[in-house]
């Protein structure tokens, strides 16, 4: 088994040197870094070659949670994926270690209550949602065009102009214009056998 530890701090002022000689102190021979990069992007070049060298067997430690990531569910989504790896994963400050019963009992519980936050903020999504469509307010983006643009884009169409340039002029793609206006055929076409 190799330890292997990670350390991160999110701007270039800050030092290394704490997280790196506790992970020293707890056997990690070899450390992988970033230094200067956000804890919300996943996407690391010291943790993704980190990433890449483990094997089964192998343990990752971190200094502390947040240091691997600020995302309490990505964190666990990737401490799924090391345990479908054969990966053990340890954190010093949290006391986590999921090559122990206590350790992975933690990091269940942590788990859970992630997937429970998860659900208030999707029903207090929803409840919100249901409360400004009661109210009457318009959920989702705002229109492209507004219905006096919709009128004024048939007509200049139908005075045979491109669509390519009538978009252009709107600021956007032609593929919008006609979904916009095939949407809106009903509202504003006298003819429903009009090309729009």
């Amino acid at each position: 088994m190799s330890d292997f530890g990670y350390a991160r701090v999110s701007t270039t002022e800050q030092s290394l040197d704490l997280q790196q000689t506790a992970l020293a102190a707890a056997g990690c021979r070899t450390v992988f870094t970033d230094q200067g990069v956000s804890g919300a992007d996943f996407a690391r070049p010291g943790l993704t070659k980190l990433l890449k060298k483990l094997q089964p067997g192998d343990r990752l430690t971190v200094w502390r949670l947040d240091r691997l990531g600020r995302s309490l569910f990505e964190l666990i989504r990737l401490v799924r994926e090391l345990d479908e790896r054969g990966v053990e994963f340890r954190s010093l400050s949290e006391s986590i270690d999921t090559s122990t019963s206590g350790g992975r009992l933690l990091f269940h519980l942590l788990a859970s209550m992630a997937e429970f936050e998860r659900s208030l903020v999707s029903e207090r999504t929803r409840a919100g949602m249901a409360a400004a469509r009661a109210r009457g307010s318009r959920i989702g983006r705002r229109p492209a065009l507004n219905a006096e643009q919709l009128k004024e884009a048939r007509a200049t169409i139908a005075a045979k102009k491109p669509i390519t340039e009538v978009a252009a002029s709107y600021g956007i793609h032609p593929r919008t214009l006609s979904r916009l206006l095939k949407q809106h055929r009903s509202e504003f076409s006298p003819h429903p056998k009009s090309k729009f």
